[in-house]
């Protein structure tokens, strides 16, 4: 009997150390390989716990979601249309605010995320505390902090992975909410979209993207789904 096999993205903004915690969970086990027939190469890497193997993919380090760079438009496509099992988003503890613009594009798109606070440790020093717990209950998923240098926090943040591929634990992604006409706007839309793709990607999210006028979603989208025509 071999491993249960399952896809674990990581995503954050440029300097969080994401790739610091790409590289000492996978350790020598990881190599670069063409993801689904594209031209573009993702680091993956694979670590086992638990009799499951967990193959680690670094997307690329990005600010937003919102497709304004080759980058972007990786880590949203891998995201949306390759559906990874648990995507870990990482943010650096120094500077949260910033960061947590993308925890939340992430989660308009996803349900199974974890975030990952990284360099604790550095935060610490300078006297930021941060309430995990309470982040928690904000945001409905899994919040851990970790030192990705220091491997600090590893056996929790593998824990909740298994304990999510498992359905032990239940994310239920925040979801920003819009003044209401926008709302409306937005049901509309999903209604509409959820009829042409159904459940393969999230209605709601295509639909804000379409209001935010986002041609290279909706061509990604035509492409992905060998869709014709005006929607």
């Amino acid at each position: 009997m071999g491993n249960e096999y399952y896809r674990i993205a990581l995503v954050g903004n440029p300097n969080t150390g994401k790739s610091t915690l790409f590289n000492a969970l996978t350790g020598l086990r990881q190599h670069t390989g063409n993801w689904a027939g594209k031209t573009v190469s993702l680091a993956q890497g694979s670590v086992d716990f638990k009799n499951k193997t967990f193959q680690l993919i670094d997307l690329p380090g990005t600010y937003s979601l919102f497709s304004n760079s080759k980058d972007e438009e990786v880590a949203r496509n891998y995201i949306a249309f390759e559906k990874p099992d648990v995507t870990l988003v990482v943010l650096d503890a120094t500077s949260l605010e910033r960061n947590f613009n993308l925890a939340l594009q992430v989660m308009e798109m996803t349900t199974n995320v974890i975030i990952c606070i990284n360099l604790i440790d550095i935060a610490e020093k300078q006297g930021i505390e941060i309430h995990e717990k309470r982040l928690m209950n904000l945001m409905g998923v899994p919040v851990l902090k970790i030192s990705a240098r220091n491997k600090l926090g590893f056996p929790m943040l593998l824990d909740t992975i298994d304990r999510i591929v498992n359905g032990d634990i239940k994310c239920q992604s925040f979801q920003l909410k819009y003044p209401e006409e926008i709302e409306k706007k937005i049901l509309k839309i999903e209604q509409q979209i959820h009829e042409i793709i159904g459940d393969t990607v999230s209605a709601r999210w295509v639909a804000l993207r379409i209001l935010d006028g986002d041609e290279s979603l909706i061509n990604e989208i035509t492409k992905q789904f060998k869709l014709r025509g005006d929607y």
